[in-house]
């Protein structure tokens, strides 16, 4: 019976590393390729034994004439990291009222949040670019900051909801037996408790915001250009791209990558957090 057991749980191993090996092959396939020729990247089969070289990197950062990442690269980061803060900041309060001193039909508001995310993406993006267009928005990166935080609350909202659940009542209770206010409560006793779920919620909408590409695209040009926009512009109709393009979107994947890495313990926390009931 035993003998069974390693069997079926060595199994599940070998089975969990084929899985892990599957999801991350496509990017080492991306890797090695950022690093060939555009004539060997574009043979079919492609070469694994083709000589490396560093033109793709070269022609992305612009070490060859071309046009420099690095302003497309601050605005993502100010767009991801700025509606990220926002996002949390909403997000906190209203997660508190609706798990902890909840509101009368809270279901509702819930699914009213869940509600605002049916709407599809492009069916908003006409309003929105004519109101951008009448306020004297295009081009700004500050647009991009409100538009991914209203994108992105709802769904924060949801998550911290469940996360603040299980926050001990009691602690709270003891705090404003103590003279604690709603900030102090929120800033010293909940957020610490929720940190995990926290964490994973931050980490969840900083993806987002650095993934999105349609509002980019069409709401912004040169100035607030950001990094997602900017790979797609070394897609042509003439000529190869295969090598620039796996360069360019290993360095923007990069900060993605660095985040979930150094959050990885939070955000399992935060997950089965929000899980466990």
């Amino acid at each position: 019976m035993n003998s069974l057991v390693r069997m079926r749980r060595s199994g599940l191993g070998v089975l969990a590393w084929l899985a892990g090996l599957g999801f991350a092959l496509p990017l080492a396939w991306m890797a090695l390729t950022s690093f060939h020729s555009e004539q060997d990247a574009a043979t079919n089969p492609p070469s694994l034994a083709a000589p490396l070289t560093l033109d793709g990197y070269r022609e992305f950062f612009g070490l060859d004439g071309g046009a420099s990442p690095w302003p497309a690269l601050i605005n993502s980061t100010v767009a991801s990291v700025g509606s990220t803060l926002l996002v949390l900041l909403l997000a906190l309060p209203a997660a508190y009222a609706l798990s902890i001193r909840r509101v009368r039909k809270w279901t509702d508001v819930l699914f009213f949040f869940l509600s605002t995310k049916m709407l599809p993406v492009v069916a908003g993006l006409l309003p929105i670019y004519l109101f951008a267009k009448d306020a004297g928005l295009l081009d700004n990166v500050w647009l991009l900051v409100l538009l991914y935080t209203s994108m992105n609350l709802p769904i924060a909202v949801w998550m911290m909801q469940s996360f603040l659940a299980e926050v001990p009542v009691t602690v709270i209770e003891a705090a404003r037996v103590d003279g604690a206010r709603l900030p102090t409560v929120l800033g010293r006793v909940v957020a610490p408790i929720a940190l995990p779920g926290i964490a994973a919620t931050a980490l969840i909408c900083f993806i987002f915001s650095w993934n999105e590409l349609l509002f980019a695209r069409v709401l912004t040009g040169v100035v607030a250009q950001t990094a997602p926009v900017f790979l797609t512009g070394f897609i042509t109709s003439q000529g190869l791209f295969l090598a620039k393009v796996c360069a360019a979107s290993l360095v923007v994947s990069l900060p993605v990558l660095a985040a979930g890495f150094a959050a990885q313990d939070k955000l399992v926390q935060g997950l089965s957090l929000g899980a466990v009931k």
